[in-house]
């Protein structure tokens, strides 16, 4: 993949996995005192996620399920970063609008992409085989 295909997916994945970490994980578990612990853990997170990503899209997608992972977590990540931020831009009244990105899109589109991941290297093997 392009560098700059890269490094948009890679923020992408960053900024998913952080929102997600920290509103669904790390807050709920993670007791008040210290304020900047809950915060701290989302980032870490976010960046091991961001830093598997960008080594992903490096390796070539070899192999039914690092490319079926790839794609989930991409497809994951826009999906859920269009449901979460989506309803807060264009709905900011909607006291539940975020909601469809954790529930709904983000699932969805990690689903969606690993049955295209299995699709594309099921398409390269054919091809490969065929040559």
């Amino acid at each position: 993949m392009s560098g700059t295909g890269r490094w948009f997916v890679s923020i992408l994945v960053f900024v998913a996995a952080f929102f997600f970490s920290y509103w669904l994980v790390f807050v709920q578990i993670i007791p008040e005192n210290p304020p900047w612990l809950a915060p701290l853990a989302a980032l870490l997170t976010a960046m091991v996620l961001a830093g598997v990503a960008w080594t992903a899209l490096d390796a070539g997608f070899e192999g039914v399920l690092p490319t079926m992972l790839t794609c989930s977590t991409v497809v994951g990540a826009i999906g859920f970063s269009g449901g979460f931020f989506g309803p807060m831009i264009f709905t900011p009244d909607a006291n539940q609008g975020p909601l469809l990105g954790l529930f709904i899109t983000g699932p969805l589109g990690c689903v969606v992409g690993a049955l295209g991941g299995l699709i594309i290297s099921l398409w390269r093997r054919l091809r490969a085989s065929a040559a």
